[in-house]
């Protein structure tokens, strides 16, 4: 195996977008990997897998199958299922996605199963400066604007093999007492880029009291299974607990096309390449985290024993500590779940970790730490060393601007 730890290109001289008053090569910067999902054939068994066993909290459904003709609807026979489910581990609305298959695609004999990458970016405005800089790039969107459930305004660009990514603002967030927004409030979805400026989600919300809508009456589920594992000191239904997604691992067609899209398109930083077996890897970060997404030739699903129906090598699920991993293991293998390991030189950046394998052949990672790393180079000087008395109108990006912890909810 050959490792080369990347080192980032000189800072520009001038770039070109104004983002907060700071000026950088796009006019985004995305903050951190937000949710994830993937598509399926048989939603039951995925929801026991990703819900009853994993943890993921069912925050909302959703009925496609409202929105189909007759003619689909009878095409897809008469069991498939039409719902879709969002889930959560914290207070974000939605964390995971699974959604039915032969509804969100994609075709028989086409791989590509992951729903979205979705990235979270700091603003709004960033959101539609975003779409419009992809149509500027001449890169494919699917759409953007604000979907409900959720209440995240966003867009979709097409990374060159056809994965969907999504760049979001605002995810509505779930509080302590467990319900998302009650179905009366989706009056302020969009199907296209928003205009400037919007109104705040507070203001919904008022205008919602003001109509008397029962804020209580949104969906909320409840954990069903006996909670009867001391985690850590609380009673949990599971001896682990999920504290963030981790890493979208993902097959494509050309790793160097790939890289080029995420790191020149998207903004996103290479960590580390490798080479194992005479083919090359390519790990990215969005943040401090050591890598966020990571590509993998097509070539290599086979020999890894991967399921050939999906591009998707694995999607990261971080725990809590070393022994909840390992108390994880036993207890998916104790209920059938497959669970196995890749050759640890193909996840950099993380020291322990396994596969679990869904019930259609998607693997999750199974993890309890990643390796944080600096700002990619020096400071341009000290913080505090710019003269209080002039202040610009714009300032040049520091290695480290808008990294750190990001900032969950809308801004009101």
């Amino acid at each position: 195996m050959v490792v080369n730890v990347e080192r980032p290109p000189a800072p520009q001289a001038h770039n070109r977008f104004e983002v907060g008053g700071v000026l950088l090569d796009r006019p985004f910067r995305i903050r951190r990997l937000g949710h994830f999902g993937v598509n399926v054939d048989r939603i039951d068994e995925g929801l026991h897998f990703y819900s009853d066993l994993l943890g993921f909290m069912i925050s909302d459904e959703i009925n496609f199958g409202a929105r189909l003709t007759d003619e689909q609807r009878a095409a897809l026979g008469p069991n498939a299922s039409t719902t879709g489910y969002f889930t959560r581990f914290g207070t974000d609305h939605h964390a995971f996605v699974l959604f039915p298959r032969k509804i969100m695609g994609p075709a028989e004999n086409d791989p590509i199963t992951i729903n979205q990458i979705t990235w979270q970016v700091g603003s709004l405005a960033e959101v539609v400066a975003g779409s419009r800089f992809f149509e500027d790039q001449g890169i494919a969107v699917r759409r953007s604007g604000r979907d409900t459930p959720g209440s995240n305004w966003h867009t979709y660009p097409l990374d060159p093999d056809g994965h969907v990514n999504e760049l979001y603002y605002g995810i509505e967030q779930v509080g302590w007492e467990g319900y998302s927004k009650p179905r009366t409030m989706y009056n302020r979805g969009f199907r296209e880029r928003p205009p400037l400026p919007q109104i705040s989600e507070l203001d919904e919300v008022d205008a919602a009291l003001s109509e008397g809508v029962d804020l209580e009456s949104g969906f909320r589920a409840s954990e069903k299974n006996p909670r009867t594992f001391d985690v850590d000191g609380i009673l949990l239904a599971r001896p682990f607990k999920i504290v963030r997604i981790g890493p979208v691992r993902i097959f494509v067609d050309d790793v160097q096309r790939s890289r080029a899209f995420y790191e020149s398109v998207l903004g996103l930083s290479v960590s580390q390449t490798l080479t194992w077996n005479g083919h090359e890897c390519v790990f990215m970060r969005v943040n401090t985290e050591h890598h966020s997404l990571a590509l993998y030739p097509a070539a290599l699903r086979e020999r890894l024993g991967l399921s050939p129906h999906t591009t998707l090598m694995s999607f990261g699920v971080q725990l809590a500590n070393y022994r909840q991993l390992r108390d994880a293991v036993g207890f998916l293998r104790e209920r059938g779940v497959q669970v196995r390991e890749l050759p640890p030189e193909l996840s950099p950046g993380i020291d322990y970790s396994c596969l679990a394998i869904d019930p259609e052949g998607h693997a999750v990672q199974l993890y309890y730490y990643m390796q944080q790393l600096p700002p990619p180079t020096a400071p341009l000087s000290a913080p505090g060393a710019e003269r209080i008395d002039a202040w610009p109108v714009t300032v040049d990006a520091r290695p480290d601007t808008f990294l750190g912890e990001p900032y969950l909810g809308p801004w009101g």
